[in-house]
């Protein structure tokens, strides 16, 4: 039985309490798949109307403010876990009714310490004036990535997390590693 509370620990994520199938304790830090793709969601509609402010009306304030808010909301994301995001807050509200779907935080960590880096150099592109092919091409790249996640339920940065665990090039989480789709999981070798 595994069941989720939101006591302070030092686990990134919600911590996750149970059994294992086989018997094991656990203790991992979670994520609600559900809350996450309404996130994605939100985020992809607020930068969708920013980028047609910037590109199609050529009016930049928006798309300035966006990616400075994104910088923040992955900022806090990354470092301190989706429970303290300001998007989550409006996000757990629309997916109340729904039963969670636990997913692993160390794959969407990774996921959005891409978005961080993307953000990052969305917000210092678009506020220092930078226009043209380079925002457009970043900011096109952002808004599929969301619209991925949040209509799809593909996360890429899951995807490629998996792949590096699978490589042997990054480390899967010990405890409790499942992602939707089974992005994170390692074929058994015969």
């Amino acid at each position: 039985m595994l069941s989720p509370t939101t006591a302070p620990t030092s686990l990134y994520g919600q911590p996750l309490y149970g059994q294992t199938p086989d018997g094991n304790r656990l203790k991992a830090g979670v994520f609600n798949e559900h809350e996450v793709r309404a996130a994605a969601g939100l985020t992809m509609a607020l930068g969708t109307t920013a980028f047609v402010f910037a590109y199609f009306a050529r009016v930049y304030a928006p798309i300035q403010v966006v990616t400075t808010v994104f910088f923040v909301e992955f900022l806090m994301r990354v470092l301190f876990g989706f429970q303290y995001s300001p998007v989550r807050w409006a996000t757990r509200w629309m997916t109340s009714r729904r039963p969670p779907e636990w997913a692993s935080a160390k794959p969407k960590r990774f996921a959005w310490s891409m978005g961080l880096v993307m953000s990052f150099a969305m917000m210092v592109i678009t506020n220092v004036g930078i226009r043209g092919a380079l925002p457009l091409t970043i900011c096109l790249i952002c808004i599929t990535l969301m619209w991925m996640e949040a209509v799809l339920g593909l996360c890429v940065g899951c995807e490629i997390h998996g792949f590096l665990v699978r490589r042997g090039w990054a480390q899967k989480d010990p405890a409790y590693e499942v992602c939707a789709h089974g992005a994170c999981s390692i074929a058994t070798r015969p």
